[in-house]
């Protein structure tokens, strides 16, 4: 059975300004909230937590699919804790948590010890929080962030390339971008390969198989001012819409947008 449910925390008022521990002892506590803009100056993850049984079919999955799932770190069978989260807990220390038995969401606890076993692996993904301070500094503006709710993530009619039993489709987050600041973009997003890069695909949606940029399978969606362009990351989703489509008896992520904060330096992941 989930943990039971802490009581609610409240949001602090400068997010960005918390060191990575603080920000998890707040998710500890109860707080929910989507991460962006969270710890400036520090990576944030996804998680995709699996049995051992089906570990190196992720693995394969990542190494086969490294725009998507760029994996940061990978704690052993039954650990809860390590080097990118110093002190931390991956059962506790992410605001909410997506349970999947046999490919169906059951649970969105903010605990899953009640769902922890000592076969699980934990695989440490890299994500596009990561470099939004980045494109901040170079004058881009974060349209979730300014709008205050969730990045728009989407399901693609682009295939992932499948491993063992894992396979589904690529998952993108979007930003709108002006247009004069697309190149830009790229150029900030592609110095950072180990967190998704730079972006999968710019302009029309209907390319990537997206009918309605209203309506994000993941997340939320965004106003489009005029004359901005929908530019689009590859996402650490991914993996779990790989999990819904390949229906292992148990797997465990994050909830989309409420990330794991890392003690990680986002200019760790910077490339010359």
């Amino acid at each position: 059975m989930p943990a039971k449910q802490p009581p609610a925390v409240v949001l602090p008022e400068n997010p960005a300004a918390l060191s990575p521990t603080d920000a998890r002892s707040l998710f500890r506590a109860g707080l929910v909230t989507p991460t962006s803009g969270w710890s400036a100056g520090y990576a944030q993850a996804n998680l995709i937590i699996v049995p051992k049984a089906q570990a190196f079919d992720v693995l394969l999955f990542a190494q086969r699919n490294p725009k998507p799932c760029p994996i940061l770190g990978v704690l052993d069978a039954g650990e809860t804790s390590g080097t990118l989260l110093a002190g931390g807990d991956v059962r506790t220390d992410v605001p909410k948590y997506a349970v999947y038995e046999n490919g169906v969401m059951v649970d969105e606890p903010t605990d899953i010890s009640g769902y922890w076993r000592d076969d699980l692996v934990t695989f440490i993904v890299g994500c596009s929080f990561t470099f939004e301070a980045a494109l901040q500094e170079g004058g881009i503006r974060i349209a979730h962030i300014d709008q205050g709710v969730n990045v728009p993530m989407y399901r693609t009619s682009v295939r992932c390339e499948p491993a063992g039993a894992m396979a589904g489709p690529l998952v993108v987050s979007m930003r709108p971008v002006p247009a004069s600041q697309v190149a830009d973009a790229v150029r900030i997003t592609s110095r950072y390969p180990a967190v998704h890069g730079a972006p999968v695909h710019i302009g029309n949606p209907s390319e990537l198989g997206i009918a309605d940029l209203s309506r994000p399978d993941f997340g939320d969606p965004v106003d489009i001012p005029e004359g901005h362009i929908p530019v689009f990351w590859a996402c650490g989703v991914t993996p779990q819409a790989a999990v819904m489509e390949s229906r292992p008896a148990l797997a465990i992520g994050h909830a989309p947008g409420h990330m794991l904060i890392t003690d990680a330096r986002d200019s760790s992941y910077l490339v010359p």
